[in-house]
């Protein structure tokens, strides 16, 4: 036997295990987790699309570095092995692992060169025969564990089967081993099937060949044979495995060296074993798989003649993106909302939040992506397909009264404005009387100003409407003209962490006293602010005062949002914190603070536990309209709209949503929150004065937009009813 080293051998006997078990891939929903099994990704379904990995992408990363040297042997021997369709394999230059497509003509070339190499091979094989036959023995020579199969031992010359063919049936009358120095003769017998006693067969000493293997403590195994009067003595010449020195890791950018090695699980100092090597490498794909790398796969294991042990590792990066489907919507909209770039390893969990950024635009009805092998090796290309929905807007009202004449409105908007991912909208109203014929409002939004995900957006109006204010019993105390001139500019962007947002806000309003609306005293107060119910002119125009004038102030906010779909949440939470501080030469100065909280909780398929919970408290000299106002549709149903209003406000709802037909679900729900200020509550606030409601509702997704239907119950002891509400626009 010859005793130098095979370390290249040894590499591939290593590698070939480590191959014979099925790579990862996955068809993920964007909700869900994902759990890496034996045989693949398991996952629960989802609401809005999926992640393919093609086959072709699955077969590209990780596999082509396993061709050994001894595979291209095997798959290049004859003509009529090689494939019509290119390969991939693995070359190692300079240090570098490349994978490379080769086609026939190249195979073809390379046959020819490697049918001269197996000539100077079968001339070193036939100093090994003379010196064989000299002790009346023949030696098959080496063999490998072949990738390409995953199946066993392949013999490395296709003349094994001539060269034993004379002990065929004989009786087996001795099986020993030489070179086994850490595992026990009468262990590796217990693996054999050929054991003494029993028929030679080429069969059985190619399995037991294969078994020997199996153990892992073996990179060469080379079986001799001695003719005996009684039959035949085989001696299985076996090279151990080198003893571990060092674990070295390659081209992990994702997972630390520290974190591979201690999942490999081997210790320096013992006897390298390339079942354990097997193991861990299935541990280290996990490992990543855990943290949503699904495609990364440990690609080649090397062992050198030193026992310095190299895992490589192919994380399966991202090559470029490719988008279909978007006949509107412009590539650079979409691509900009992925979490992963360019040259990022693929990241399940990353392309989950991904679809759902991009669903959360508000731009497509369903978002999908599917990974294709890039041009480059252990690249993957992410095809992006969207299916597009309207995203326009337009709006057309016109009315008619003895007091006002003809009255009309028209309203424009495009949240995708030409495919750019701004969002325009634009109101008018006309006709009426002089103070309500010049309403207009326009608002413009632009995401993604710099590539930091700042947004900026403004809103500049000119509005003049009606207005009712009521008293704490819900009566009418107040119907007069508002006037509201002003604009408001704001910025956000997103944090290192990227469900956190900061946002800063400007707003300079105005907001003026029109006159009463006809049939009303003049004599009217506002509430929250007047002591007496009917005050003189002089006092009613003082008040006034307070309450209307300019307000130019600036909002700080920061919101925390997980949840999965912010148009009809099932998971996640939004958390919102604002602190508003108003001077800057305007007619008021104070402080306002306000908290609110949002949580999802999904019960079975379709079910959903809606939480809010909110307060505020503000300091400081405040109109009337900055004020917060609890009751209505939106907070507090079964009372009239803003009925409760003051410095302070506590609120809170609990909803259970569920399904009832497409595109209509049932609310069942209760309320609970109140408003109150110093200024004109008798008391101090107490728990007790909270305002208590329940009821059901509907939601209706229109054509028209979200339509919501409630039904809200008081029950206050002593002012007992119902209430029903009508809005549109999405609920919290």
């Amino acid at each position: 036997m010859n005793s130098k080293l095979h370390w290249q051998q040894l590499s591939a006997a290593v590698f070939a295990s480590l191959l014979l078990s099925s790579p990862a891939y996955a068809e993920v929903s964007h909700s869900q987790e994902v759990t890496l099994t034996k045989n693949g990704v398991q996952t629960q379904s989802g609401e809005v699309g999926t992640i393919e990995v093609t086959q072709e992408a699955k077969e590209e990363i990780g596999t082509g570095n396993g061709t050994t040297d001894a595979s291209q042997k095997e798959s290049t021997k004859t003509e009529e092995a090689l494939p019509d369709k290119p390969i991939y394999r693995e070359v190692r230059r300079n240090g570098i692992t490349y994978i490379e497509k080769v086609g026939k003509e190249t195979l073809q070339k390379e046959s020819k060169e490697q049918e001269v190499q197996d000539e100077q091979l079968a001339a070193r094989m036939q100093q090994q025969r003379e010196i064989a036959e000299a002790q009346n023995r023949k030696a098959p020579g080496r063999s490998f564990l072949t990738p390409d199969d995953g199946e066993g031992i392949v013999d490395e010359y296709d003349k094994l089967a001539k060269s034993v063919k004379g002990y065929e049936n004989l009786t087996v009358t001795k099986v020993t081993f030489e070179g086994n120095q850490h595992e026990k003769a009468e262990v590796l017998q217990d693996s054999l099937k050929m054991s003494a006693g029993t028929k030679f067969t080429t069969v059985q000493m190619q399995d037991d060949i294969r078994s020997l293997y199996e153990t892992g403590w073996f990179y060469d195994i080379v079986p001799t044979f001695t003719r005996v009067p009684e039959g035949v003595q085989i001696v299985y010449h076996v090279a151990e495995n080198p003893i571990l020195t060092e674990l070295e890791v390659e081209g992990n950018t994702k997972i630390s060296s520290h974190d591979i090695i201690r999942a490999m699980g081997l210790k320096e100092g013992e006897v390298v074993n390339s079942r354990d090597v097997n193991v861990g490498a299935r541990k280290v794909e996990s490992l990543y798989a855990e943290q949503g790398y699904i495609l990364a796969k440990v690609s080649d294991i090397r062992m050198l003649p030193d026992g310095h042990l190299i895992l490589q590792v192919a994380e399966g990066v991202i090559e470029d993106y490719r988008v279909k489907g978007n006949t509107k919507t412009k590539d650079y909209v979409i691509i900009r909302e992925m979490r992963m770039k360019k040259g990022d390893p693929f990241n399940a969990k990353l392309a989950r939040r991904s679809m759902q950024k991009i669903y959360n635009l508000g731009f497509f009805e369903d978002v999908n992506i599917r990974l294709n092998p890039g041009q480059m090796p252990n690249t993957v290309s992410v095809e992006i397909t969207v299916v597009e929905q309207s995203t326009g807007t337009f709006g057309i009202g016109a009315g008619y009264s003895d007091a006002d004449g003809f009255l009309g409105m028209v309203s424009v908007g495009d949240k995708n404005f030409r495919g750019t991912g701004d969002s325009v909208n634009v109101r008018w109203e006309f006709g009426g009387d002089d103070e309500t014929n010049t309403n207009f409002e326009v608002s413009y939004i632009k995401p993604w100003i710099d590539d930091k995900e700042t947004t900026a957006g403004f809103t500049f109006y000119n509005m003049t409407n009606e207005y009712a204010d009521y008293d704490r019993d819900g009566d009418e105390i107040a119907r007069y003209y508002k006037k509201r001139i002003g604009e408001e500019i704001f910025f956000s962007r997103v944090t290192d962490n990227e469900f956190i947002t900061n946002q800063i806000t400007l707003k300079n309003r105005d907001d003026k006293y029109k006159g009463k609306v006809d049939g009303y005293d003049s004599n009217q107060y506002f509430e929250g602010v007047d002591e007496g119910r009917y005050l003189g002119e002089d006092v009613a125009a003082e008040r006034r005062k307070k309450n209307f004038g300019t307000t130019r102030s600036i909002t700080f906010a920061r919101i925390l949002d997980t949840r999965d779909n912010i148009y009809d949440p099932r998971e996640g939470k939004r958390t919102m914190y604002s602190f508003e501080w108003a001077n800057f030469g305007g007619d008021f100065r104070f402080e306002k603070y306000q908290a609110d909280y949002r949580y999802y909780y999904r019960m079975g398929k379709d079910n959903v536990w809606a939480l809010n919970l909110g307060a505020g408290y503000a300091n400081g000299d405040m109109p009337l309209s900055q004020r917060f106002a609890v009751g209505g549709s939106e907070f507090l149903r079964g009372y009239r709209d803003d009925q409760f209003k003051g410095n302070s406000m506590l609120k809170g709802s609990l909803e259970f949503r569920y399904p009832i037909i497409k595109q209509v679900q049932g609310v069942t729900f209760t309320d609970a929150g109140y408003a109150w200020s110093k200024d004109y509550d008798e008391t101090d606030f107490d728990l007790s004065d909270l305002k208590y409601t329940v009821g059901l509702g509907l939601r209706i997704n229109s054509p028209l937009g979200p339509i919501r239907l409630d039904y809200g119950y008081r029950l206050d002891s002593s002012d007992r009813g119902g209430r029903f509400h009508f809005s549109f626009g999405g609920q919290f």
